[in-house]
């Protein structure tokens, strides 16, 4: 694996074996009182950005720096992007001032795979383009899954709102169905993308019945800076119909959990009291994303299977 820009772009096996890499990473790190490895020092690590980002960035720097890379962040609004240099110059740049990976964030699907074709030789890791991907997101999701509830194979994965806009729908349902999970859209018809019914999932507008045999209900953020009029009458119906409130929690299963990539728009699309029960996973995926973009990195710069505490 030279980059990861998709989900699409990994087999069965090399999902299996990132999410094993973010297992270890995790253990290595059980009680340390310096969570500090030598596994990536010397290696410069460039976060590109030019979208906002509180989890993805973060958890991205942290990652490098508890394995010693420099990580060093450029923003768009604070670059020379403000200046009118393109894309394609600015990842140039980063590669002639000696980046070993650049991780990137862009509002137009497809920018990832472009870099990645200009600066080949150097890893692109892809932190969400547009509509189109977020492979890194969908990676923790399944190993949070897998902590909760054992093998991913033959679970029930909802899969709930702003499903047009979402690269997290998108990548979840790639990851999970290859590895053997059902997984169900719920939307309003207005917030589907064309042709989801080639996905491999099931479509429904049902919440209620649908929820109360997943064993997974995974919320979706309504993207309302991506919508150009009216997707839905109003927040009140949305939430009437596709919110995640109490009395549909207890329509859950005992042992199903509750899912979202955040940031929560509370009261629309989760209760508050839903948010913070026990069985909502959501700080628990923050917590998984550092370890699995700690495997990414690893497996891109190093390689899956070597010491995790090694210098390479």
């Amino acid at each position: 694996m030279k980059h990861l820009l998709s989900i699409g772009d990994l087999s069965a096996a090399e999902i299996t074996e990132l999410l094993d890499e973010a297992d270890r990473f995790a253990e290595t790190l059980r009680g340390r009182e310096m969570k500090k490895l030598p596994t990536l020092r010397g290696r410069t690590i460039f976060t590109l950005f030019y979208e906002n980002s509180t989890r993805t960035r973060s958890s991205f720097e942290t990652a490098g720096k508890w394995m010693s890379a420099d990580v060093i962040n450029i923003s768009a609004s604070s670059s020379s992007v403000k200046k009118g240099e393109s894309l394609k110059d600015t990842a140039q740049t980063l590669k002639a001032v000696g980046a070993d990976a650049i991780i990137m964030r862009h509002p137009s699907s497809g920018a990832a795979q472009q870099v990645a074709r200009w600066v080949d030789d150097i890893a692109v890791i892809n932190a969400g383009d547009g509509s189109h991907q977020h492979p890194t997101q969908a990676l923790l999701d399944a190993v949070t899954m897998r902590q909760k509830l054992g093998d991913i194979s033959g679970k029930h994965v909802a899969i709930v709102g702003d499903i047009l806009h979402s690269r997290v729908a998108r990548s979840n349902a790639q990851l999970l169905t290859t590895l053997g999970a059902h997984v169900t859209f719920v939307a309003p018809p207005t917030l589907l993308p064309f042709g989801v019914e080639s996905w491999g999932v099931e479509v429904s507008q049902d919440f209620d019945s649908v929820i109360k045999s997943a064993d997974v209900v995974m919320m979706l953020r309504v993207q309302a800076e991506r919508m150009r009029g009216g997707f839905f009458p109003s927040h009140r119906e949305y939430a009437t119909r596709y919110g995640l409130s109490r009395a549909r929690r207890e329509s859950m299963r005992d042992d199903a959990i509750v899912m979202h990539p955040g940031p929560m728009l509370r009261g629309m699309e989760i209760n508050d009291d839903v948010a913070d029960a026990p069985n909502t996973v959501v700080l628990q995926q923050v917590t998984a994303g550092v370890h699995v973009r700690m495997a990414v990195l690893f497996s891109l710069l190093v390689g899956t299977g070597q010491d995790l505490e090694g210098a390479k």
